[in-house]
């Protein structure tokens, strides 16, 4: 198992909407993946009613906020199609069969795909569009954003070369 898996799984379940069993988690969550304290502490001390009316008000209300990563790229085109099925053609070529409610590039289902796999190629393609993310929520003042950033913190930079 990949020595991360821990962290990407528990940062996926962060990123997800905080129903019952997530709040049942949340002790083994903060002692699991430390690194994940600043958001899980906040989240222990916020009332379940109150965690889940922020996670709709960050994340369902707008784009702005988009955990989908292929519509940090490709917006609301048909581009994005195609961006789909390549993910899940990347799950199916790791004997994953993508099943879920949610489209295929939901982040938390990409993060779990990398706490499974150990590849991280996904996440690091997407790198700008997390970064863009993780912006927005730090701007938008959500505990959430302490999730991106720590997952960013766990992605090597992208060096594009020098501009002209």
């Amino acid at each position: 198992m990949p020595s991360d898996a821990v962290f990407y799984q528990a940062a996926a379940l962060c990123l997800t909407y905080p129903d019952d069993d997530f709040v049942a988690r949340l002790p083994l969550l903060r002692e699991a993946a430390p690194q994940l304290r600043e958001f899980t502490d906040h989240a222990t001390v916020t009332p379940p009613q109150e965690l889940a009316a922020h996670y709709v008000q960050v994340f369902d209300f707008k784009n702005r906020h988009s955990l989908y990563l292929s519509w940090w790229q490709d917006g609301d085109t048909r581009r994005r199609g195609m961006s789909l099925v390549r993910f899940k053609e990347i799950y199916q070529a790791y004997g994953m069969e993508f099943t879920g409610e949610e489209l295929p590039d939901f982040l938390p289902a990409v993060l779990e795909f990398t706490a499974r796999t150990g590849n991280t190629d996904l996440l690091t393609e997407h790198r700008d569009c997390l970064e863009q993310l993780r912006c927005r929520l730090t701007d938008f003042g959500t505990p959430y954003a302490s999730v991106l950033r720590v997952v960013c913190d766990t992605l090597p930079t992208v060096c594009q070369g020098p501009r002209w």
